[in-house]
């Protein structure tokens, strides 16, 4: 019995020091964990992240204001915290199931998801503004969810290279990725 104790205490110090030594690799520059530069399906992945978490709340945001009949103005602000209060918080819900505290996981969220949510909130609702009837439209109008959508994909698009760019500086998704397994 005690035999096992040692042996699952040393499988879990030897657990702990991967993590440790994964944690650090980020840091080192362009490198996915040491093996090699990163990928644009990392990034990707990274992004579509980001994307779930920016579009929960974008949608919530447009809905409840075009729903409450709000101008172009209110909604986007709604939208935008929205966008980002559900993009950090599904970083938080995964971190702190890898058994981070809430206060180091509010850290790590930061760290991950500011630039990117940024630049997609950015692209998204600039690309919005920028479809004629688009912030008008009802949300019984093809116009508005259609517009939505070619807005999540550009900002896919220009927020994708942002990410690759992060990750491959030890940044953005890369500090979250040691928490995933």
């Amino acid at each position: 019995m005690q035999d096992d104790i040692r042996a699952g205490h040393q499988q879990h110090q030897q657990h702990e020091a991967r993590q440790h030594h994964d944690a650090e690799i980020p840091a080192q520059g362009a490198h996915q964990h040491g093996h090699g530069p990163v990928g644009w399906g990392m990034a990707a992945k990274a992004t579509l992240h980001c994307l779930t978490g920016c579009a929960i709340g974008e949608v919530l945001g447009m809905v409840i204001g075009t729903a409450l009949g709000w101008g172009t103005v209110p909604t986007m602000a709604l939208a935008i915290a929205l966008a980002f209060f559900f993009g950090y918080a599904l970083t938080l819900y995964a971190v702190t199931r890898a058994g981070v505290s809430l206060k180091a996981a509010i850290g790590v969220a930061l760290a991950a998801d500011t630039l990117s949510i940024t630049v997609m909130e950015i692209v998204d609702n600039g690309v919005l503004l920028a479809v004629p009837g688009a912030m008008e439209a009802h949300l019984s109008d093809g116009l508005f969810w259609g517009a939505l959508a070619f807005a999540f994909a550009v900002a896919f698009l220009v927020t994708t290279p942002v990410n690759k760019w992060l990750i491959g500086r030890g940044k953005g998704h890369a500090v979250v990725h040691q928490y995933h397994h």
